[in-house]
């Protein structure tokens, strides 16, 4: 499988080739970070002596239209402590770690308080489709700046699972308020941007909504991906998520769980073989703590032979 865009780097086609001939023989784990102490990590070294292939890092904290001023000691306390994670991400990717990105992108204009959600911003991400507009203008002055944090894992060659507008089958989301195929015209703008004009070329793209209304196209997506929270005490190798996901494109691509609060079951799925590539368990409280999975269910997440861990030797 090649990736949709033509001039991706050689690390980026590796990595991508890699997904694609994972899913039905083994999985990724994955982890999402959202500070720099990273205590999810720890958590789960400390728990199972093993660590995850796949590392989620958050770029809340690198929104160009941050309010500080307006947010209350939550929102100040999540930005202050997700501070240089990309610098992270590169020592993690030059590691030998897989690097996958998430953007809570506080709204391009205006807004209060953590911006991304939209009931703080009155943003409106139609009016970006519209030329001439100052909301289109905001949009791309705040990609000018991502792509200029993004340009030195370029010059790196690593490889990035890059996934914008996630969740955008939901309203809470400023870029889904309008309803995810608003979102999917966002994507592809982005997409155009970041590889015409920006050449950043070690980007593989992933959408992430299981709604077929939404879908920006074939040309635009190496991975799909949704997200899942599923109930508390739920074992499940997620085939039901599977089944939707896959409906909303007639091309085979990868298949991701882009964000779990619920680990997988892996004897389940080693016996069904839903051909997920990776998985990533959301941050804070779904990993420190047994109140959405155990101790004993995370040791056997990772001591699964069906489950890879770091270093995934691609």
């Amino acid at each position: 499988m090649k990736p949709v865009n033509p001039n991706a780097t050689y690390q980026a086609r590796r990595l991508l080739q890699y997904l694609s001939a994972l899913g039905g023989r083994k999985i990724l784990t994955g982890q999402h970070t959202q500070t720099v102490a990273m205590e999810e990590i720890d958590e789960i070294l400390r728990v199972t002596g093993r660590e995850p292939a796949l590392r989620g890092f958050e770029l809340l904290s690198y929104s160009p239209n941050i309010r500080y001023e307006t947010g209350d000691e939550a929102c100040r306390t999540e930005i202050d402590e997700n501070r240089n994670t990309l610098e992270q991400a590169r020592v993690f990717g030059r590691s030998g770690g897989i690097v996958t990105l998430t953007w809570h992108w506080f709204s391009p204009i205006g807004g209060r308080d953590k911006s991304f959600y939209a009931k703080n911003t009155d943003f409106d991400p139609e009016r970006v489709l519209l030329m001439g507009t100052e909301e289109r203008a905001a949009f791309y002055h705040d990609l000018d700046v991502i792509a200029g944090c993004l340009t030195p894992l370029r010059d790196e060659d690593i490889p990035i699972l890059w996934r914008p507008f996630h969740e955008a089958e939901g309203t809470w989301f400023w870029w889904g308020r309008k309803g995810p195929a608003v979102a999917a015209k966002m994507y592809r703008m982005m997409y155009e941007y970041f590889v015409g004009v920006h050449h950043l070329d070690n980007l593989l793209w992933v959408w992430n909504c299981p709604l077929r209304e939404g879908y920006p196209g074939d040309d635009v997506v190496d991975i799909i991906s949704r997200d899942v929270y599923a109930e508390k005490g739920t074992r499940t190798d997620y085939r039901r998520e599977y089944e939707e996901l896959i409906a909303i494109t007639e091309e085979k691509k990868p298949v991701a769980l882009a964000e779990v609060g619920i680990l997988p079951d892996m004897t389940k799925l080693e016996e069904s073989r839903v051909p997920w590539c990776y998985f990533m368990t959301w941050s804070k409280e779904f990993m420190l703590g047994d109140e959405y999975n155990s101790r004993e269910e995370l040791r056997e997440v990772y001591a699964s032979d069906y489950a890879v861990t770091y270093p995934a030797n691609m």
